[in-house]
């Protein structure tokens, strides 16, 4: 069982002939919804890998609420410890180019209504052999509460350090396993793209943690504090990279989960990124566990 801490938003996407900068209007296509927030793909992407998973997350009272949690209820996530709160569900406002790149903002509405008194719940139960998975959307109280009480008992706990905020990297060395991309480690590290390798293992030894930096098409690495490795992505031409990087997480937590050593796990997660990267949104787009299967081969 796979438990997850999280955001649940809804999508609102836009596709624009480019990014725009900074008071800059640009034109754009095609407009749709879909379901989101970082927990909540997380979630169905280690749920669709082929684990049992269980959502602590809160949704508003609005008509977005359902589109929300749709998917999740499809997939057969356990939502019962989702709270329902007076106000708005949350939203993330997503720009994509026509190379698939991607700007986002989001607004918070009932994500930001989570607390320590949801961590404590989350947790409650949970053991050694336990996956804990959680990100930076919802309020830092409850990020931090939940893995200090998954190092006390534990539960491996890891930790996707998106949204990057000022408390990250205190909240980072808590966890038994660190996922950054390559801007989010140099923020979290101070070092610069060609210092990676050591810095990564720097970081490992001095934290007795494992950190992995995804690369998108180059893949991702890993460093552990006896070991470091590399593992391929899937060669794809992207339509949309929104949710490729929570597809990568959620699929890293269901291998561990189903005894894969770290390796195998991440092999597995990078090929689903990839697959991620083909279709527009964040949760229709991440793969089933066969399609994996079908890639790898």
């Amino acid at each position: 069982m796979i438990t997850v801490l999280g955001s649940t938003n809804l999508d609102l996407i836009g596709a624009v002939s480019r990014i725009p900068r900074p008071g800059e209007t640009v034109p754009g296509g095609a407009f749709s919804t879909a379901a989101g927030g970082k927990g909540a793909n997380q979630a169905l992407a280690a749920r669709r890998a082929g684990a049992d998973v269980r959502m602590f997350a809160a949704a508003g009272t609005d008509s977005f609420a359902e589109q929300a949690l749709g998917l999740l209820r499809a997939e057969r996530v356990d939502l019962s410890a989702v709270r329902t709160v007076e106000g708005a569900t949350g939203i993330a406002m997503i720009f994509v180019d026509a190379e698939g790149e991607n700007v986002i903002a989001i607004l918070p509405g009932a994500n930001g209504t989570l607390g320590t008194a949801d961590a404590d719940k989350a947790l409650d139960g949970l053991g050694i052999g336990s996956i804990l998975v959680v990100q930076q959307e919802v309020p830092q109280p409850a990020t931090i509460r939940a893995l200090e009480l998954a190092r006390e008992r534990g539960v491996i706990s890891i930790i996707n350090t998106a949204p990057f905020l000022e408390t990250t990297r205190d909240a980072a060395e808590m966890a038994s396993i660190v996922v950054a991309n390559e801007t989010e480690f140099q923020l979290l590290t101070g070092a610069s793209i060609d210092q990676l390798d050591t810095a990564m293992a720097d970081w490992a030894k001095a934290q007795n943690q494992t950190v992995i930096v995804t690369l998108g098409p180059e893949g991702a690495r890993a460093a552990t504090p006896d070991t470091s490795f590399a593992v391929p992505a899937f060669k794809v031409d992207p339509v949309d990279t929104v949710g490729a990087g929570d597809t990568f997480v959620g699929y890293l937590a269901a291998g561990l989960d189903a005894g894969l050593d770290l390796e195998a796990a991440m092999h597995r997660a990078a090929v689903a990124g990839s697959l991620a990267c083909l279709n527009p949104g964040a949760q229709p787009a991440i793969p089933h566990k066969a399609d994996v299967d079908a890639a790898l081969a």
